[in-house]
């Protein structure tokens, strides 16, 4: 519960799997524990990023058991996390829009804090989570401090944890951006432009939890590579035409009503 003790009025909650069969079903029932004591009224939007094991099906069959909470956005194929991400800020439907990641390593419960910060007198637009202790492998902690130092030099973007899947946006300000990538570089490239557009950011720290299930996929070479081709693509375009950069990709969320997962 926030701090405050009092409850958002509407929260979308949504969150990416990929291949997250044994996460699944203990990341809904924690959600459906903790959200009501977050929010007046709330929704679960889950993004199958096209598993090959059974997330899918288990994914269905949640949403079939509380129609009115939980939906599920199924992709085809595996598109990556940024398309993940996207599709979940598209069909979420209420003011207030947050995020996790399907493995567990962020507390449903913990979002509380980020909705009190939310809700200070300051009224920022995006409160962004920042894991106080890494729960992660050596080599993905090196690749997160090499990326901030990066983002730092190229776009004076001083978050200091980018990728932390662990965020809270206020719906109207998203509406003021488009993201190009459909890979990791997306949380990144959308605090980018939202800095760009004047949009408040602040940060609060969260606990970070091991991965207890399934396998991370986010140090794959290619997932990597696909990162920095993003990231080059959009600070050449930047230097060329900042204005045409800003509006190159596709908005991030659709009309309430428009939003139907």
């Amino acid at each position: 519960m926030p701090e405050d003790g009092r409850r958002v009025a509407e929260l979308s909650y949504f969150f990416p799997a990929h291949n997250e069969e044994a996460n699944l079903g203990p990341l809904v029932g924690e959600a459906l524990l903790e959200l009501p004591r977050l929010a007046e009224r709330f929704e679960i939007v889950i993004v199958d990023d096209g598993s090959r094991d059974e997330t899918p099906a288990i994914a269905d069959r949640l949403a079939a058991q509380q129609p009115d909470l939980v939906r599920v956005v199924h992709h085809a194929t595996n598109l990556g996390y940024g398309e993940a991400l996207r599709s979940g800020f598209r069909a979420a439907r209420f003011d207030l829009i947050a995020f996790t990641d399907g493995d567990r390593q962020f507390r449903v419960a913990d979002l509380g804090l980020l909705l009190t910060r939310l809700a200070q007198d300051d009224l920022p637009d995006v409160v962004a989570g920042y894991r106080q202790k890494r729960a992660d492998p050596p080599i993905r902690t090196a690749y997160a401090r090499a990326y901030r130092l990066a983002n730092g030099i190229f776009f004076g973007l001083t978050v200091r944890d980018v990728d932390c899947a662990c965020k809270v946006f206020r719906r109207d300000v998203l509406g003021n951006v488009r993201v190009e990538s459909g890979g990791a570089f997306f949380s990144a490239e959308l605090l980018i432009k939202l800095r760009a557009r004047g949009s408040r950011l602040v940060e609060v720290g969260v606990p970070h939890h091991p991965r207890t299930a399934g396998s991370p996929s986010g140090a794959r070479p290619a997932v990597v590579a696909r990162a920095v081709k993003d990231f080059w693509l959009l600070r050449l375009r930047l230097w060329a035409n900042r204005e045409k950069a800003l509006r190159r990709g596709v908005p991030l969320v659709t009309s309430p009503d428009a939003a139907t997962g």
